[in-house]
């Protein structure tokens, strides 16, 4: 039998599901409208900028890195383009190696590309962008290019360069760039937010010398480029621009072609010389030798370059001019009896019986080989170089008296030069005794410790910018001026020039009298004393003074023998000098390691240095030949003048176009300084034993 349907019962139960449906329906679209609401109007904001983001992308721009001039306007460090050859080593899709051997058959890779490459990865995160090559040729670029499809994570880039084009020369004063290191990135965080931004895109910074020390200065502004990109990343167009900023111009109060002339004289030997303006504190030469390439590091160093540079024995990454220290020898002696007539100790009339010996609790104090100098006042004591003399007055001063004159002049004590890295050296107390040693025996200070301080050895340890910086103290008439060696800086975009004006001198209120006693007898010591023979003929007066310093300990009973010691155990040659006598217009100290005495090796430097300041001459190459083996007196052949000598250097590279304004800023620097007025923006129980073998 057939079952009739309930029509009304099913349109019922329809109704019922149609209306909930509608209701869920409803309910649905009251939900996306609130998050519709929610998502427009209280997100809008928020959301906006992150779909502009996905649209867009900010790229830093990097800028350019300021130029370093010298005085003269000569470029010593610049910038140029060339292409890299990257890596992304998260991005590849082999493996790294098979990368590399890959990339070997396009473009050539040399293994100490590899070894860099591998020492930049070890140093940094495997998403960064490492060049396995850098400078390539345009026939390199196309090579790699036509096959770029092939390596995913690598592309060419074009990035900017750090060049020295002087190579080694000057390369401890200018410094150098490198790649921010993790240590390096560490310390950026803690700097403020826009300082750390201002480096978003930058992989270098200042290393050493000039560049890490105005590093603020040379770096620039970063500017931002926004582009708008496909779903793919890939930039598509421009759509707003803002230029990074070069970094300034500075300018050194260096003289290069006098940095090059002293470089030269010291050839392959080691040591140190700088020379300042007594009137003003510029440095105008500072010679570190050896010297080292600079642009070595730019691309990062690979390992042979640098185990050879960090093992050498000669040490040529270390500034012997900033942070070397030496004994000063016999060219203490102009300050002691300085300090011996400010202090009262002894007149310059006072004198004393050089035997060639002094004794003092069972020690003997040797002078000259035992030949003794007679009857000696202050005058004679620092012409003829008497050790004799020395040691009494040291015994009379005692340590802390002498200690507490020598700081003043800034014997161990940081002269505030500006680039880092300075040094103090030593110049001994008691209370340095204290508080150097551990032990209590060897905090004690002997009697006799103080005896060999008076002719510059024992403890005393100081560097060749302390001497010169006392010594141009003297010359000043005992006004100490900081060195320093940036004299102006250059905005690059508005030319707008500002001069680094000296800090006003420190006057230390000595006598004139004084003064003038120990300047006399500085240039007796080149008129008629130990540098006679090298200052013979020469068309101005100075006063200096020679000096020889132990490198290691004699024995009280041994006689020094060069001939049977190591050449790294022989005497140092010293010299500190002054000139003209009457108006000096720049002061100087230098040290040749291991050359012996300071008439043969240092005196000789000194002199070519102010032929050339003070008359424009240029050695001969005879005479440059003969300087360099330590052969030299007065100038050999006939020298040239400075203005004719070749420059640039041999094998330096091409000379460099001047930039635009340097010669306008070297002017206004050059008037500046001639107004610089005007109103322009061992153990404690063992005594160290000098034993000198004759007048230095």
């Amino acid at each position: 039998m057939t079952e009739l349907r309930n029509v009304e019962a099913d349109l019922s139960r329809f109704r019922g599901r149609v209306l909930a449906a509608s209701l869920v329906v409803l309910a649905c679209f009251f939900l996306l409208s609130l998050r519709l609401a929610y998502l427009q109007v209280l997100r809008h904001d928020e959301l906006s900028e992150q779909a502009e983001n996905n649209r867009t992308a900010v790229v830093p721009i990097v800028p350019n890195r300021g130029l370093i001039l010298d005085r003269n306007g000569i470029v010593l460090a610049t910038n140029y383009s060339a292409y890299t050859l990257e890596i992304t080593p998260s991005r590849l899709a082999a493996s790294l190696d098979a990368t590399i051997d890959a990339l070997s058959a396009v473009v050539e890779i040399q293994p100490r590309d590899k070894r860099r490459f591998r020492k930049l990865l070890d140093e940094t995160k495997g998403f960064e962008s490492l060049p396995i090559r850098t400078k390539l040729t345009d026939e390199e670029v196309a090579r790699f290019a036509a096959q770029r499809y092939r390596f995913p994570g690598v592309e060419i880039k074009a990035r900017l360069f750090r060049n020295y084009p002087w190579g080694e020369l000057a390369s401890h004063v200018i410094g150098y760039i490198g790649r921010i290191n993790q240590a390096e990135k560490k310390q950026m965080e803690e700097w403020e937010e826009e300082e750390q931004a201002n480096y978003r895109g930058t992989e270098y910074i200042g290393k050493l010398g000039v560049e890490q020390s105005l590093e603020r200065q040379l770096h620039g502004t970063t500017g931002v480029e926004q582009v708008e990109t496909s779903a793919g990343g890939r930039a598509v167009r421009k759509l707003a621009n803002t230029p990074a900023t070069p970094g300034n111009t500075v300018m050194l109060s260096i003289d290069i072609k006098l940095q090059k002339l002293v470089e030269d004289l010291y050839g392959e030997r080691r040591g140190a010389l700088v020379a300042l303006d007594p009137r003003t504190g510029e440095v105008l030469a500072f010679v570190s030798k050896p010297t080292f390439d600079p642009n070595l590091f730019v691309d990062g160093i690979d390992s042979e370059n640098w185990q050879a540079l960090n093992e050498s024995i000669d040490k040529p990454l270390l500034n012997r001019a900033l942070r070397g220290t030496y004994p000063p020898g016999s060219t203490y002696k102009p300050f002691m009896a300085l300090g011996a007539l400010t202090t009262g100790k002894r007149s310059a009339t006072q004198v004393v019986m050089d035997s060639g010996t002094w004794t003092f609790g069972g020690h003997v104090f040797r002078s000259h080989g035992d030949h003794g100098l007679g009857p000696v006042d202050m005058y004679t004591s620092i012409v003829k170089s008497s050790n004799v003399y020395y040691y009494s007055l040291a015994n009379e001063m005692g340590v802390d008296l002498m200690h507490d004159f020598m700081k003043p002049l800034g014997f161990g004590q940081l002269t505030g030069i500006d680039i880092q890295g300075e040094v103090r050296g030593v110049l001994p107390s008691q209370e340095w005794k204290r508080n150097y040693y551990r032990r209590p025996e060897q905090k004690k200070w002997y009697a006799g410790e103080t005896i060999s301080l008076g002719i510059g050895q024992g403890y005393n340890s100081f560097t060749m910018l302390q001497l010169a910086q006392a010594t141009a103290t003297l010359a000043a008439g005992g006004v100490k001026h900081k060195p320093r060696l940036v004299i102006a800086t250059q905005d690059p975009m508005t030319r707008v020039r500002e001069i680094v004006p000296a800090e006003p001198g420190e006057d230390l209120g000595y006598k004139p009298e004084h003064v003038a006693v120990v300047r006399k007898a500085m240039v007796g010591v080149t008129q008629g004393g130990t540098g006679t023979r090298v200052f013979a003929g020469a068309g101005y007066l100075s006063g200096g003074k020679t000096g020889t310093a132990q490198a290691v300990t004699i024995g009280q009973k041994e006689k020094y023998n060069a001939a049977k010691l190591e050449e790294h155990q022989r005497d140092h040659s010293l010299y500190i000098a002054f000139a003209p006598a009457d108006d000096p217009q720049i002061a100087l100290a230098a040290v040749v390691e291991n050359a012996g005495f300071g008439a043969a090796a240092a005196a000789p430097i000194a002199r070519r240095v102010f032929d050339y300041w003070l008359m424009g001459l240029y050695p001969s190459e005879e005479d440059l030949a003969a300087v360099r083996k330590g052969q030299a007196g007065a100038p050999l052949g006939k020298p040239r003048l400075a203005a004719e000598a070749a420059w640039p250097p041999q094998g330096a590279g091409p000379a460099l176009v001047p930039p635009p304004g340097a010669a306008a800023l070297a002017a206004a620097v050059s008037a500046a300084s001639a107004a610089p007025d005007a109103a322009i923006v061992p153990t404690a129980s063992t005594v160290p034993v000098a034993t000198p073998r004759r007048p230095d």
